[in-house]
């Protein structure tokens, strides 16, 4: 009898052990959606390493003799503008759209935008308020000096500089356009914080507005209803930036061409991705195919 139960027990547990499918290793099926690359700069013009997220176009290949235009986007961290502008400029560039040239897209990470975005300003409940406002001078000198020369250098890039920026972006954009003119050819200022330093900027006087400025240069300046400025003295932010808009109209320059873009059904935080769509059909030049 005991015999007999070794023998069950031993049957049993065999039958077990090998009636068991053996458990097979799901193939891995996911790997990364890679939109493009990070890279970095370190720059003495802010004493600080600064990251750079780019997009390549595709077909882009280091070895070849196709140069592209860029784009450089301010607030262009992964958690800003970066991935949605980056899709703009992809879907533009589709060879059944063709709006939009291919593009490299060099979005600069976002550090402190009050720093870097703001030129000093006079009004001192300001200077309480955003105390490390007041440097745009060094990260001009940044983009000029160090930003540019480090991508023109290192990827494959032609003459057609582009600047995006909303908001204090969108005043940094307009503070490069009225006293650096030159450093891009496009400029795409949307909500620009004009109201800074009570409109100032406004009364800039700028080489971009006289008969001998010869570099052919296209501005969009788009708003949405947004309303009065966050200031002691009130301003409205459509009415600045139809002010901003009728200078540049001014200007005695024949190769400076601006565009002016209301958007009554966007404000000040739902504006960007609609206004850079709009900018997009009116400074490039109509290329789609029929």
């Amino acid at each position: 009898m005991k015999n007999n139960i070794i023998l069950f027990t031993l049957t049993f547990i065999s039958f077990f052990a090998f009636g068991q499918k053996p458990k097979v290793k799901p193939v891995e099926t996911t790997k990364p959606f890679v939109l493009g690359v990070i890279d970095e700069i370190q720059s003495k013009e802010l004493t600080e390493k600064r990251v750079l997220n780019i997009y390549l176009p595709e077909g882009y290949n280091q070895n070849d003799t196709i140069k592209y235009p860029v784009i450089y986007l301010l607030d262009g961290s992964a958690d800003e503008d970066f991935i949605h502008i980056v899709g703009l400029v992809q879907f533009n560039s589709f060879e059944w759209i063709n709006q939009v040239p291919k593009s490299i897209v060099v979005g600069i990470a976002t550090v402190d935008r009050r720093r870097d975005f703001t030129f000093p300003t006079t009004i001192q409940e300001d200077k309480k308020t955003y105390p490390t406002s007041g440097h745009s001078d060094k990260f001009i000198s940044f983009i000029e000096k160090e930003l540019q020369p480090f991508i023109e250098t290192k990827y494959k890039t032609n003459n057609d500089k582009t600047i995006i920026g909303q908001s204090l972006g969108g005043l940094f954009a307009t503070e490069v356009l009225l006293k650096k003119p030159t450093l891009f050819n496009k400029y795409i200022i949307i909500s620009p914080s004009l109201w800074w330093d009570n409109g100032s900027l406004l009364n800039q006087n700028s080489n971009l507005l006289t008969e001998n400025f010869n570099r052919k240069t296209d501005i969009y300046i788009g708003v949405g209803k947004e309303g009065l400025t966050p200031t002691e003295i009130p301003r409205v932010m459509e009415v600045d930036a139809n002010l901003l808009t009728e200078k540049i109209k001014g200007s005695k320059s024949k190769k400076v061409k601006v565009f002016f873009d209301y958007l009554p059904q966007e404000n000040h935080a739902t504006i960007m991705h609609q206004a850079v769509s709009n900018s997009f059909r009116l400074l490039y030049p109509i290329t789609a195919k029929e």
